[in-house]
């Protein structure tokens, strides 16, 4: 049965560490959600760590600016972890190898201090992708050609945001897991280190173990997210609790007639991928 609590502070006394997802929850990457920054902010301060994590394919040094630029306060949580970071364990193995690397050049520190030599898709050594080149206009599709390519050369993919989609305003815009799913559907192999795969889990806890100082009770570790098939399903998988936040990318779905949660309409989200989680709420809130 999920539990509806009506903000975090229902939760206070079950936990007493938060793995918060940022995008969709406290952001849009447009402006912030003051209310679920507030929120963080009280459980950080009088609860115990909030650790963000997020599936961003940058290191996360390179994406505090972003949430600087959007007034997320810093006080709202102890430490960040992205699938960038991740991401980069996987890559320094591969030092003197040659990359096709696809996605923004606003990425670049994903990449940087490596040893890798960009190529193409007929003559590199494996795939990175951090998200499409142009993802305002294009979408998988665009890629089909060249990804065919790649497959067909068993080149491995390594995506560093296994995200779909994700909100930009009021805009759904194409992610690296996107390009991910259409690779594997041509036979190439993906690798992924963000959520809800066990690498970025591992260094949030890890991190939350640092703020503590000392061991973790994983049972008392709330994890925060709207994306079902990464935040939840990550969850899930670590077996840690989940707060749902229903509406983020799936909008009015999980809203009945009146405008409030609908419980029926979540378990349906949920159902529709095989997950569960312990709680949810529509959007986060003290």
């Amino acid at each position: 049965m999920i539990d509806f609590p009506a903000g975090l502070s229902a939760l206070t006394d079950r936990y007493d560490v938060v793995l918060c997802d940022v995008w969709g929850v406290i952001h849009n990457g447009v402006r912030n959600f003051p209310e679920a920054c507030e929120a963080l902010e009280r459980f950080n301060k009088d609860h115990g760590p909030v650790v963000l994590i997020s599936n961003a394919p940058r290191p996360s040094q390179d994406v505090l600016s972003q949430l600087d630029g959007l007034k997320v306060q810093r006080e709202a949580w102890s430490a960040f972890v992205t699938s960038g970071d991740a991401t980069r364990s996987l890559l320094t193995p591969r030092a003197g190898e040659k990359v096709w690397k696809i996605g923004p050049e606003r990425d670049a520190p994903l990449w940087a201090g490596l040893d890798l030599t960009l190529a193409g898709c007929e003559d590199a050594d494996f795939i990175l992708c951090s998200g499409l080149y142009d993802d305002e206009a294009e979408t998988p599709e665009d890629y089909r050609d060249r990804l065919k390519v790649a497959a067909d050369r068993g080149l491995l993919f390594i995506c560093a945001n296994p995200d779909r989609v994700v909100q930009r305003g009021d805009k759904l815009i194409f992610c690296a897991g996107a390009l991910a799913d259409l690779y594997e559907e041509l036979g190439g192999k993906v690798v992924m280190a963000g959520k809800p795969f066990a690498a970025i889990y591992d260094l949030a806890l890890a991190e939350a173990e640092r703020l503590k100082g000392g061991p973790v009770d994983r049972s008392r570790v709330l994890c925060i997210g709207d994306g079902i098939i990464t935040d939840v399903l990550g969850a899930e998988n670590q077996k840690l609790a989940c707060l749902f936040v229903a509406k983020g990318i799936h909008g009015d779905k999980a809203l009945g007639p009146d405008g409030l949660l609908a419980p029926e309409a979540v378990a349906k989200l949920l159902a529709a991928e095989s997950v569960g989680a312990t709680h949810a709420i529509a959007d986060l809130v003290w």
